[in-house]
C-alpha cells in the first residue's frame, strides 16, 4: 500500500510540474492580435495553427490526471487516519474497566469526606527543650 502511495504522489508531482510549464508556455487571448501582424504563425512547430490545439489538450489530460491522483491521495490519508483512530480509541473492555476505577475512586473520595467530617484527632504537641551551651 505504501508503494502505491508513493507511485501516485511521484506522478502527482510530475504532472503538477508539467502543468504549470504548460501553461507557462501557452500564449493569452491578447497576444493572438500581435501574431496576426506578421508574427510568421506558419513557420512555428506546431504548423499554421498554431500550437493552441495540441497545448490545450495536453493541458487538460494533465489536469484529468492531476485531479484524479489528488483525490486518490485525499482517499488514501483519509484511510489512514481512520485506521490510527481504531488504534487509539479505546475497546469497550477498557472502557468498563475505566468505568470500574472511576467508580472505586469515588468510593475513595466518599471515605475521605467522611474523615474530614469527622474531624481528625489531634497530633500531640511535642514541646522542644532549650538547653543552653556554656
Amino acid at each position: 500500500m505504501e508503494m502505491f502511495e508513493t507511485v501516485i504522489v511521484v506522478v502527482h508531482v510530475l504532472v503538477s510540474l508539467g502543468l504549470i510549464g504548460l501553461i507557462m508556455i501557452q500564449q493569452g487571448k491578447g497576444a493572438e492580435a500581435g501574431a496576426s501582424f506578421g508574427g510568421g504563425a506558419s513557420q512555428t512547430v506546431f504548423g499554421s495553427q498554431g500550437s493552441g490545439n495540441f497545448l490545450t489538450k495536453t493541458t487538460k489530460y494533465l489536469a484529468i490526471i492531476f485531479f484524479a491522483t489528488s483525490i486518490s491521495l485525499a482517499v488514501i490519508a483519509k484511510q489512514r487516519s481512520e485506521v490510527a483512530t481504531q488504534a487509539i480509541l479505546p475497546t469497550d473492555s477498557l472502557l468498563e474497566k475505566a468505568a470500574s476505577v472511576k467508580a472505586d475512586s469515588a468510593e475513595t473520595s466518599d471515605a475521605k469526606v467522611e474523615l474530614e467530617e469527622s474531624g481528625s484527632p489531634e497530633l500531640p504537641v511535642v514541646e522542644e527543650k532549650q538547653t543552653e551551651l556554656e
